[in-house]
């Protein structure tokens, strides 16, 4: 038995959404503690990936679980949802998740075989809700961390444990927890959400893990309480549990406005995302330099999400018709191989290289710098599908967002974005949904007149919120002598976590 030491054990679910929050939320308790060790555990290419994103200095350990993904019929070396395309393969790859509980046991007793006692706390993925019996059956604190906004989680938990779709025939439909004010369609819902009906194998894994995670003992939300006073409230109610609104889980580089608008070495940034660059940054920098401020459109649809091939043509016909400058992060269409060659035949007829010689359009297959590129003050809208580390990106910088809901929470995202903060317009939903070029360039033209009507609205709102943001995550005292409200909720949290007390926050 070796010597007492202090322990925090970080467990993320196997995608990157999740596991770029944890490791940036690793790095900040970190710096309120020393004396302490923090270890994030995943599977090996997880593992590998963090890595290639940490200083070989940090003192952010990182710990393997083995997984082998063709023992669950997955390709080989699928260990993050980046590698899937296919609805049922995404399916197959959460509920093998649930296999790393034994391997994750066994890590945590030898870690306390070496430290001479539990981890303070084991800090889980809402997915990974297995987790929080293996902290109580150890004695660590269990905590969950949300790496979704408020409204968006509640949501999604409130959907997956009631399917309130099934007791109405009705279109429209209420959320338990939520304001009866508050209706959701049913149109809305992904194909999955919508075939739902509590034996479907996404109910099983669903209902399971999420009720496993309201045993938590805290909860940390990826959000702020200026920006989602509506959705922190639901939560808190729907999970009886302390809430701490932790967010923005970004970089402090990140909060900085306009930090990333001059050019800086492309390993730079590809050693702080891990991806295969599609682009050099300096050459983003050099295109968002000949347009003028906020005149530029940013299109990406995030790591795993893709449109059909029938979306992207009239997507591309409608920005060539509108005119406005564009970054567009283009990759394969539903139903080819999301990590093969882009081909010209899924765009319109020369299309790209009249792009390329206009300037009007700068296209970049697979990956591109976003946070650099939001960032830049040419860059005035964001057309996203709204997963909540991109909406926190773009109102971080004051960059307006055009909706294009994929899948998970971001359908409830968007309705927030558009309903509760007025600075998103939604252009389509899904990749099932008919999307015609006209309607692309007058969603385009509304939101990018900053002049006028809803698109200056949408700016200006964006902006303020990109303020409440940057103030809240402000690691100084402001001169009422109060720190920023996300700040003083994490040196809160890890307080409790020292002292071994209760959060006296609101549940």
């Amino acid at each position: 038995m070796g010597s007492k030491h202090e322990h925090i054990v970080m467990l993320p679910f196997l995608a990157q959404g999740h596991l770029i929050p944890f490791l940036e939320l690793a790095r900040k308790i970190h710096q309120r503690i020393t004396g302490f060790t923090i270890t994030i555990v995943s599977t090996p290419l997880n593992i590998h990936y963090l890595r290639s994103t940490i200083s070989c200095h940090s003192n952010i350990y990182l710990a393997e679980l083995p997984f082998c993904s063709t023992d669950h019929c997955l390709q080989p070396d699928t260990e993050n949802t980046d590698k899937l395309s296919a609805n049922n393969d995404l399916l197959t790859f959460h509920h093998a998740s649930v296999t790393l509980e034994a391997p994750f046991r066994s890590l945590v007793h030898d870690i306390m075989e070496q430290d001479g006692q539990p981890p303070l706390c084991i800090i889980s993925d809402v997915f990974f809700g297995w987790a929080v019996n293996v902290a109580k059956s150890v004695g660590s604190k269990s905590v969950t961390f949300t790496t979704c906004g408020a409204y968006g989680t509640a949501a999604y938990m409130s959907f997956w444990l009631n399917l309130p779709h099934r007791h109405t025939d009705c279109e429209e439909f209420t959320l338990p927890g939520f304001p009866d004010s508050h209706r959701f369609h049913r149109s809305h819902l992904h194909q999955s959400a919508k075939a739902a009906d509590g034996a479907d194998t996404w109910s099983t894994f669903m209902q399971s893990q999420i009720s496993l995670s309201l045993g938590s003992q805290v909860w940390l939300c990826n959000t702020v309480e200026e920006i989602e006073p509506l959705g922190l409230e639901v939560l808190r109610k729907y999970l009886k549990l302390p809430v701490c609104a932790v967010g923005p889980v970004l970089s402090s580089a990140a909060l900085k406005k306009g930090s990333y608008s001059s050019p800086f070495g492309s390993n730079t940034v590809c050693q702080r995302t891990g991806k295969k660059q599609g682009i050099f940054p300096e050459k983003c920098f050099e295109w968002l330099n000949i347009h003028g401020p906020d005149s530029v459109l940013y299109i990406s649809f995030g790591s795993q999400n893709t449109i059909s091939a029938s979306q992207m043509r009239e997507l591309a016909l409608g920005l060539e018709v509108c005119g406005k400058p564009f970054i567009w992060v283009l990759r394969p269409p539903i139903g080819f191989d999301m990590k093969g060659e882009s081909r010209g035949d899924w765009l319109p007829e020369g299309f790209e290289k009249r792009m390329t010689e206009s300037k009007q359009g700068l296209l970049v297959h697979n990956w591109a710098p976003q946070l650099e590129i939001l960032a830049h003050e040419s860059t005035g809208v964001f057309l996203s599908h709204c997963g909540w580390n991109s909406v926190l990106e773009s109102l971080s910088q004051g960059v307006p967002i055009i909706g294009w809901p994929m899948g998970a929470e971001q359908t409830y995202n968007t309705k927030m974005l558009v309903e509760e903060m007025g600075v998103c317009e939604v252009l389509a939903r899904g990749v099932q949904c008919d999307v015609a070029g006209k309607e692309v360039t007058r969603v385009i033209e509304l939101v990018m007149d900053k002049k006028k009507g809803k698109g200056l609205e949408m700016k200006r709102k964006a902006v303020e919120i990109g303020e409440r943001i940057r103030a809240a995550a402000a690691n100084y005292k402001d001169r009422d002598g109060k720190e920023g409200s996300s700040i003083k909720a994490l040196n809160q949290f890890v307080r409790t976590i020292l002292t071994r007390t209760t959060l006296d926050l609101p549940a």
